[in-house]
């Protein structure tokens, strides 16, 4: 303790560890704050450029979906409706192979254990109590 510090009374010096705390506290809160807004800010830009691609993509799909009805009709001969029920038909196939590739994938992937994780945590948290160095467990403190 400073000399200025020995005059104060314990609960003086606790009121102003608590203020300066929450100050340091809202301190930090206004500048994680900020950061995001600028983050957000740098990402909007890109984002937006992301979900133009994604559009323009969905609008290619259309036209190749239509542009190989069409094609199966006028080179094969097909009915307009045969086509189009093959070209949906293939692409029910295709997500169908998706579908099971997907499942696969989550069969074999480990299972997280969260209950693992909190137990030891609370233990960690338990052993450091029962090992304060002045007897009191830490929680008189």
């Amino acid at each position: 303790m400073s000399a200025a510090d020995e005059g104060r009374s314990l609960g003086t010096l606790v009121a102003t560890a608590r203020n300066e705390a929450g100050a340091l506290m809202r301190d930090e809160i206004a500048l994680i704050k900020a950061d995001l807004q600028r983050d957000a800010k740098l990402r909007t830009i890109p984002m937006l450029a992301l979900l133009t691609a994604g559009l323009l993509a969905l609008f290619a799909f259309l036209a190749l979906t239509l542009g190989l009805a069409y094609w199966l009709h006028a080179w094969w001969g097909v009915p307009l409706a045969i086509a189009f029920t093959i070209t949906g038909g293939l692409y029910l196939l295709l997500a169908g192979a998706l579908v099971a590739f997907a499942g696969r994938a989550f069969k074999t992937m480990p299972k997280a254990d969260v209950t693992a994780s909190v137990k030891e945590s609370v233990s960690a948290v338990l052993t450091a109590l029962k090992a304060h160095p002045d007897g009191s467990g830490g929680a008189g403190r």
